[in-house]
């Protein structure tokens, strides 16, 4: 299924002569990706002069370039009304507050129920974007802020932004072990060599880089700030389950629960009961991707992982007051 556009128009400037046409065509249409680019020339759908053209024909400058830009449905779930906590929004972006257990892309397993699917209710035209608007994401039971193109100039500002580590992305996580600093993991992953669910690091993955800071310091765990330099699947969980630091509740890297020794009866109870990683996408910046004015969003910490920092910090003055 296609959605058809109005035809686009451009002159290719007389500075552009002897270059490749798919070159200036890029350059012409920045909002389109190359890959979409080259598909219309090679459809006829980007004429120069009214004429089809190959990707490697030279321009003379002062030809007219028309594009027609049908766009085809990209995403083909259903929509489903399904509430969304929305932290910005206008024509071009929507910034949402996903909760803990929302998956965000229909797969095996989760075909419906999904970020997806909300977010086609809310905007049926994202249908025509890749993987509706979402330009990074987070794991299932990740909570916190998370930014959706809504169309595609804006879709591919944010994927560029992402690229080049413009996007300020700044997490809370509950590790396991008292810190006395904060640090950088900067340590390559990949999938694991044996477990195609898992990610490791190794040394012939893809560079990834994580920023953490102490934020408050409890007895035998740790509340961090971590920020990502880069965005690679399970990165924070994976960097800490590597420094000895797992984080506390993740099913994949955590391992098995550990108490404190003398914990309070809540801190037991609230430990015990934590069935996720306990990270937090908090803040979210980056610049707008029309008007290039900073845009900074910050989701409030759910919940249960508000209880489980209360209930080490309370063991932790527990603590402090035996010893006294």
């Amino acid at each position: 299924m296609t959605i058809p556009a109005t035809p686009l128009h451009a002159t290719v400037p007389d500075s552009a002569a002897g270059r490749r046409f798919d070159a200036v065509l890029a350059e012409l249409f920045p909002d389109f990706s190359r890959s979409r680019l080259a598909t219309w020339i090679k459809s006829g759908d980007a004429r120069l002069d009214g004429r089809e053209v190959r990707p490697r024909d030279p321009v003379r400058g002062g030809e007219v370039v028309t594009l027609n830009a049908a766009l085809e449905v990209q995403t083909h779930s259903e929509p489903e009304d399904i509430a969304l906590d929305v932290l910005f929004e206008d024509e071009h972006v929507i910034v949402i507050n996903k909760p803990a257990g929302l998956v965000v892309h229909p797969g095996a397993g989760n075909p419906a129920g999904t970020l997806v699917n909300a977010l086609l209710h809310r905007d049926a035209s994202l249908n025509t974007l890749p993987r509706a608007g979402i330009v990074h994401r987070l794991d299932k039971d990740t909570s916190g802020v998370m930014v959706v193109a809504r169309t595609l100039p804006a879709h591919t500002a944010l994927i560029e932004q992402l690229s080049s580590r413009e996007v300020h992305r700044q997490y809370l996580a509950v590790v396991l072990g008292s810190l006395v600093s904060g640090g950088t993991a900067d340590a390559p992953i990949d999938r694991h060599p044996r477990d195609r669910i898992r990610m490791a690091v190794r040394e012939d993955g893809r560079d990834a880089v994580t920023h953490f800071r102490l934020r408050e310091r409890f007895r035998a765990h740790t509340l961090l700030e971590c920020r990502l330099e880069t965005g690679r699947t399970h990165q924070i969980r994976v960097h800490m389950a590597h420094l000895k630091h797992p984080i506390v509740g993740d099913p994949l890297y955590g391992g098995p629960l550990k108490l404190p020794k003398g914990a309070t009866e809540e801190l037991i109870a609230t430990l015990r009961g934590f069935r996720r990683q306990a990270l937090h996408a908090e803040t979210l910046e980056f610049a707008h991707p029309v008007t290039g004015e900073p845009v900074r969003c910050t989701a409030p910490v759910p919940d249960d992982l508000r209880a489980l920092v209360k209930a080490l910090h309370d063991d932790t003055v527990a603590a402090a007051d035996r010893e006294r």
